[in-house]
């Protein structure tokens, strides 16, 4: 492994943010979300995009380099210590009304970008291991469900009228927050229902995942509110929002008013790499263990995020990853950018 390789760490710098303002307090609770949304926009403007593949050798090296898969493993004591500390300390009733809405967002975000994120990324290995603690990384943002709705919904329906987390041309972000994650919960329902029926199973049988899912989330919220009462419960609720909100902003991005044309049979045509908006620029890549090269992650999902490549034809992002849904959250600024970089033949309306 090259040093170089351990640019990946720079995502843990979205924690540090927040024990940064944990341990001074005040507003630099506020830190995270100033550092996410601000500072890290401004570095990308700055920043040159970086568009290079490895070579097949160097792709093989680095696909079974077992550093990479540890650099994710190590989120999940960081995400749980710092969920842990900042109940804690909202527990304590020292913090203010600001310094707990700063907490909340900044929580919040740690949830999405080194929770859900790196969820996602284990969720699609076929090791059950690293599936478990994506799982487990999904249980404080109350979002086990994305597991089946992502790998076994989206990736199948993608860039289609079928898919929740493909948002409609000029479809605003706020609009999309209720109809992506209303539908996709309900979807990951109706496809577990056909997952069992596929293995001749009831769907009150004991590998019906949702219901554990249901179980599980409710004891994470009880024990919150044992342990630490309904302040920290609200904390929770809060923060979990925020981070499942996160999510479904990059969702947003990602496949906004892309569409999947039709073949003469009526299905639609496979995912390719046009499919997904793609981003080169380079902060936001290693802060996102590379989620930025969406383009490829659906044309072959299995791949690890490491080895992720840039394909010419995919449609580009003008901006990063953070500065795009910095621009998502106003509608009128969004459609000004990005309705014209929307291929015609694909638009989704």
């Amino acid at each position: 492994m090259k040093p170089q390789d351990l640019k990946y760490l720079s995502a843990l710098s979205v924690p540090l943010s927040v024990i940064v303002g944990l341990y001074f307090k005040g507003y630099w609770l506020f830190l995270t979300p100033v550092y996410l949304f601000v500072c890290i926009p401004i570095l990308e403007l700055l920043l040159k995009e970086e568009n290079s593949n490895y070579s097949e050798s160097e792709t093989a090296s680095k696909a079974i380099n077992p550093v990479f898969d540890w650099l994710l493993y190590l989120n999940l004591p960081i995400v749980y210590g710092l969920l842990i500390w900042a109940m804690l300390e909202v527990s304590s009733g020292t913090l203010g009304a600001y310094e707990f809405f700063g907490l909340t967002l900044s929580v919040g975000m740690v949830l999405g970008a080194n929770g859900i994120n790196v969820a996602h990324e284990l969720g699609h290995r076929q090791a059950s291991k690293e599936r478990f603690i994506g799982k487990v990384l999904l249980l404080p943002s109350l979002y086990m469900h994305f597991y089946i709705e992502h790998n076994f919904g989206h990736h199948l329906h993608a860039a289609t009228k079928e898919d929740p987390a493909t948002a409609r041309f000029k479809q605003t972000l706020y609009s999309f927050w209720i109809t992506s994650t209303v539908r996709q919960y309900f979807s990951a329902w109706r496809i577990q229902k056909q997952l069992l029926r596929n293995q001749k199973l009831s769907f009150f049988s004991m590998r019906n995942d949702m219901f554990w899912y249901l179980i599980l989330q409710g004891l994470y919220l009880i024990t919150v509110f044992l342990v630490f009462g309904k302040t920290v419960l609200f904390f929770a609720v809060l923060a979990a929002v925020t981070g499942f909100l996160l999510l479904e902003t990059v969702n947003y991005i990602e496949h906004y008013g892309l569409l999947r044309k039709k073949t003469d049979s009526g299905r639609y045509e496979r995912v390719k790499e046009m499919h997904s908006w793609n981003s080169n620029h380079v902060i936001g890549r290693i802060m996102l263990y590379e989620l930025t090269r969406h383009s490829d992650h659906h044309f072959r999902s299995s791949k690890k995020y490491q080895v992720l490549e840039c394909h010419d034809n995919s449609p580009q992002l003008p901006y990063g990853y953070p500065t795009s849904m910095v621009l998502a959250l106003f509608p009128p600024l969004w459609f000004s950018i990005m309705n014209k970089r929307v291929p015609p033949e694909m638009v989704f309306l």
